[in-house]
């Protein structure tokens, strides 16, 4: 497998270097650097491009909502997870708004840290039980008036597990523009900013 370089933005100083400790026991991680708020986070990604970088959300100076907007916009080849004590949806919301990839609490164990991790890099999004728990617990009971195709719920799916464009047509036997008309109404009927926003509305619906 791949080494996936991974960056580490937490203050606390005890838990990055307990995370570090973990990580480097895993065969396919090499530990970049480590940085205690979004300030730093940007000045070392200059100069250290990494695959993954595990975001702390409560930060000084630069808390992880502002430095994964930023991240994902300097330098979308690096993809966000929250890591993160806190459970609540809100939090939830407002990293899956700015791009974050995925979501885990502080409490995860090492094997759940693992797939996450390996998850991302290839694409895809991981968000722990315990949120996606949330999604659900917080849907409206109002049932909501969108209508979505037979085929969009397939086209979904595969964009739920990180195909591009190109091989959800392949896999799908269509052209890839029949795919990106399919994915832009998605957006249109669902008011998605991006692919992390079309599978929350997946889960809450319980399309996958």
């Amino acid at each position: 497998m791949e080494i996936i370089g991974i960056i580490i933005a937490d203050d606390h100083i005890i838990f990055r270097k307990g995370l570090r400790t973990v990580l480097n026991e895993i065969s396919f991680i090499k530990v970049i650097a480590e940085a205690s708020n979004g300030n730093e986070l940007l000045r070392i990604l200059k100069k250290n491009p990494a695959d993954i970088i595990l975001m702390d959300i409560n930060m000084p100076e630069m808390n992880g909502i502002e430095a994964t907007k930023k991240i994902t916009e300097k330098y979308p080849e690096t993809d966000v997870i929250a890591l993160t004590m806190h459970e609540e949806i809100g939090y939830f919301n407002k990293m899956i708004e700015v791009g974050a990839k995925g979501f885990l609490l502080k409490k995860t164990n090492k094997e759940q840290l693992e797939i996450a991790l390996r998850t991302v890099f290839y694409g895809e999004t991981y968000f722990a039980e315990e949120f996606v728990f949330n999604i659900k617990k917080n849907k409206t009971s109002k049932k909501n008036n969108i209508t979505i195709s037979d085929r969009e719920k397939e086209v979904l799916k595969l964009i739920a597990k990180g195909f591009s464009n190109a091989e959800i047509a392949e896999k799908l036997n269509l052209s890839k523009r029949t795919i990106d008309g399919h994915k832009s109404r998605l957006f249109d009927k669902t008011n998605a900013k991006n692919a992390p926003n079309l599978i929350m509305f997946a889960i809450k619906n319980e399309l996958i």
